[in-house]
């Protein structure tokens, strides 16, 4: 069986991508999940959060064929993060280069889907891709990769109407570029019940989506603490409620995969 291709993403930075990429990746392989989680973001966080070193295994996914000695060589960029199950494709600021490269040789579509074929045919059961918050290259051809999209988002005003433009992009890949994945949820953050404001663009959403609004991850201190020791909230603080909220979304990939 094919692993199931994930991509989180979101026009507008600052809304939790890293942290839902990672939290999701470690969740399913916390359920014994063989899971491939890739950075597509020049940042290079995943690898930071997971206590790795950013480097360029992103470039070379994304910029080389898929030739024998290429994979040989791009596997080489697989790396163990020292979490049962889970795995590593980091990223730095070379990704910003593969995105000129890219367009440069006028790249279809479904390059990504097409260089990632080489890691389908073992024993991964999920590939999670992390993605920048810009437009015009790289972000396009993940979520064309994807069988599922998660767009997390931040509860106000400016990153709802960012929702808006990622469903559009959504919607023109499939009608003009033949994607056939679907919208998994969106996933609000950074949420906080107090918040009038919060509560309104809540409302927004479920007005927009249904049952395709995720179970809200609420603004918590412990969430920014795990990249500057390296831990997922499954690590730092598994009784926490952000643990809980992450894993309501792993049970909700699980049951819709």
């Amino acid at each position: 069986m094919k692993p199931h291709i994930i991509t989180i993403s979101n026009q507008k930075g600052g809304v939790g991508k890293t942290t839902t990429a990672v939290s999701l990746a470690h969740g399913l392989a916390l359920k014994g999940k063989e899971v491939l989680l890739i950075d597509l973001d020049p940042q290079g966080q995943c690898a930071t959060t997971l206590g790795l070193t950013p480097e360029p295994g992103a470039f070379y996914l994304l910029t080389m064929g898929t030739e024998t000695h290429e994979t040989t060589f791009l596997k080489q960029y697989v790396r163990n993060t020292g979490r049962e199950h889970l795995w590593l494709i980091a990223g730095n600021q070379t990704t910003m280069a593969a995105q000129t490269v890219l367009n440069s040789q006028n790249k279809p579509y479904s390059v990504i889907r097409e260089s990632i074929a080489r890691f389908t045919r073992g024993n991964l059961n999920y590939i999670i891709f992390d993605t920048a918050p810009s437009v015009g290259g790289i972000q396009e051809r993940a979520v064309w990769a994807a069988d599922m999209v998660i767009i997390p988002t931040s509860t106000e005003y400016l990153s709802t109407d960012s929702v808006r433009k990622m469903t559009e992009m959504l919607i023109m890949l499939q009608q003009s570029k033949g994607w056939h994945g679907s919208l998994l949820g969106v996933l609000p953050t950074f949420y906080s019940d107090q918040l009038r404001e919060h509560r309104a663009a809540m409302e927004d959403l479920r007005q927009g989506f249904g049952d395709r609004v995720l179970t809200p991850i609420h603004r918590a201190a412990v969430l920014g603490e795990c990249p500057g020791e390296s831990k997922t909230i499954f690590e730092k603080d598994p009784e926490s409620r952000a643990a809980q909220e992450y894993q309501d979304l792993v049970q909700r990939v699980l049951k819709h995969s």
